[in-house]
């Protein structure tokens, strides 16, 4: 059975470093890990590449800063769908927090209040930080307990999803307070983003699990008949 040393699988991707398999391992000689994780020492990359051969899957290099460099012999298919699964965890349970601002003045109405606080309650619960920025014109700023109710108001209004960060302070003509999600807010997207996960994963079905070398060999030597 042939080792896969070529096709679009090796074709450059500018979207990290590649990984080095097969016929493109150059060096004379490798650290070889069996598919069972049994350490087999170290070979010839010609060794290494027959041992991969006779088992009917690819020779990897995991680790190729070691000196000699590190290979595994496994099937590559299926390495593939497994780091782009942990990839996708990995990212799952990331949270990018961003600050958005709120404007408002002291003599803001009640209504346009409203609306700023339905912005706010809906940054929050998008998972950003909200920084509610009062400002000053001419006198008013002689009246600061103004602004400070006003911001005082709104973090009543969003204390069930918010915690204060920073609380009101004066930065030049503009008074500022900083709120945050709470952790629960934090959970529920993360539960969200699972959820979806798990219905565009059962919606793809079988289609895009991982292809086993011998599932892809198979499919090459039926080509072949089908050619000849």
């Amino acid at each position: 059975m042939a080792l896969s040393g070529g096709g679009r699988r090796f074709g450059r991707d500018t979207r990290g470093p590649q990984i080095r398999i097969n016929h493109r391992i150059r060096v004379p000689e490798v650290r070889v890990v069996a598919e069972d994780g049994s350490n087999l020492g170290v070979l010839t990359t010609e060794q290494a590449l027959k041992r991969a051969q006779e088992a009917g899957l690819d020779l990897v290099e995991v680790n190729p800063k070691a000196n000699p460099p590190v290979c595994k012999i496994l099937d590559f298919g299926k390495y593939k769908y497994e780091e782009k699964k942990k990839q996708r965890e990995a990212k799952k349970k990331q949270t990018i927090v961003e600050v958005k601002e709120i404007k408002i003045r002291p003599k803001t109405d009640e209504h346009d209040l409203e609306v700023k606080i339905r912005a706010a309650r809906k940054f929050i619960e998008s998972g950003n930080k909200v920084k509610v920025i009062c400002r000053f014109r001419g006198r008013e700023i002689t009246h600061p307990q103004v602004a400070l109710q006003q911001l005082e108001h709104i973090v009543s209004r969003v204390e069930d999803i918010a915690n204060v960060e920073q609380r009101p302070e004066m930065e030049q003509r503009t008074m500022a307070l900083v709120v945050a999600p709470k952790p629960i807010i934090f959970q529920r997207l993360a539960s969200d983003r699972a959820q979806r996960e798990r219905r565009n994963e059962s919606g793809r079905g079988s289609a895009d699990g991982p292809s086993s070398k011998r599932e892809r060999d198979s499919s090459d030597e039926k080509g072949l008949e089908q050619a000849n």
